[in-house]
């Protein structure tokens, strides 16, 4: 009798022991990896490959199972269900994260980089690793993995032409639901509505929005081209997405395993940086023969009315670190 309650005892320590590290019955370590990005996109694209090489650096036993395209969680309720453990892993942007920590509506604030090569230096850098992301670890409990480039966010229209700033008065600009997104949008100077992605497309064929804002490869890659006329590059926001894993999730897995998902992630971000690069240097001309209409607005214009419409709005920017903001545009000169 007593050995079988020894027994009992250590196959139920083991079993507790296995389910605390999310494995699976053929004793495989899980890791549910959920995103709204689209297929053909380089960042859904990234998350393949990403589990391609978490597989092979950890000879199988950690297994990443990808679900794209909104099939597990609307961009709504994807940010919670990562901070909750509902989904292990997903990707970020800094308004969502700033509805949790309001001083980080400033990283994705319109023309805060200048450049792929400003943003991906501050968010794969130094200032990343001591400034920003043990604030994400301490408030969301979730564990940052770098950041991927998403490109260069332009304007496109059902049928309005954007040739200036001042053009952008009275349109219907859809843009994600938070704060910091739908003030992105007043600062642009248009009317923002807040939708959901999944339903951006019939509303840009119906008519219910007249716009949209997205890198050129978004555009592309989730047909928007289909169903506007109009392409104005104004280049707004230099974008990013992290890749973050809830923090439970990260503490059940070995130092190797967090390892060999930490190296997956950087190839994975090298990836998709390179084919989103060399996707947006051809792309226009794409656009162009589809019949879009692209328009070059005055981008300092663009630039001095976005970031004077962010200094009159104290209530967002009073909880910046103008220190840090100051260093992180030094390091664009």
């Amino acid at each position: 009798m007593k050995k079988i309650l020894v027994f009992l005892l250590v196959f139920l320590t083991f079993g507790m022991t296995a389910w605390a590290a999310g494995q699976s019955d053929d004793g495989k370590v899980e890791i549910i990896f959920t995103s709204v990005s689209v297929s053909g996109d380089s960042h859904t694209e990234a998350m393949y490959v990403f589990a391609d090489k978490v597989a092979e650096l950890t000879d199988g036993t950690v297994e990443v199972k990808v679900y794209d395209n909104g099939s597990l969680f609307t961009a709504e309720n994807e940010f919670d269900a990562l901070i909750s453990g509902e989904t292990d892993m997903a990707y970020i942007s800094f308004p969502q994260i700033a509805t949790q920590i309001p001083s980080f509506s400033m990283f994705g604030s319109g023309y805060f980089f200048s450049s792929y090569d400003h943003m991906t230096a501050v968010l794969n850098g130094d200032i990343a690793a001591k400034n920003i992301w043990p604030q994400v670890r301490e408030t969301l409990h979730v564990e940052p993995l770098g950041s991927l480039y998403l490109g260069s966010r332009v304007v496109n229209t059902r049928n309005k032409e954007i040739n200036s700033y001042a053009d952008m008065e009275g349109v219907l600009l859809r843009m994600p639901n938070s704060e910091a997104w739908l003030f992105l949008g007043e600062a642009l100077g248009a009317n923002p509505t807040p939708l959901s992605f999944s339903e951006l497309y019939t509303a840009l064929q119906t008519g219910a929005v007249d716009g949209q804002d997205n890198p050129l490869p978004t555009v592309e890659s989730a047909k928007f081209y289909e169903v506007t006329k109009n392409l104005a590059i104004t280049n707004h926001v230099i974008d990013s997405i992290m890749p973050c894993i809830n923090q439970a999730k990260w503490e059940s897995l070995t130092a190797d395993q967090q390892s060999a998902v930490k190296e997956a992630m950087e190839y994975a971000i090298a990836y998709n940086d390179k084919t989103r690069l060399e996707t947006e240097a051809g792309i226009v001309s794409f656009f162009e023969g589809e019949g879009l209409k692209v328009t070059y607005p005055d981008i300092t214009e663009f630039r001095d009315n976005v970031q004077a419409a962010y200094a009159a709005n104290t209530a967002m920017t009073s909880s910046w670190d103008m220190d840090l903001y100051k260093q992180v545009q030094d390091m664009a000169k």
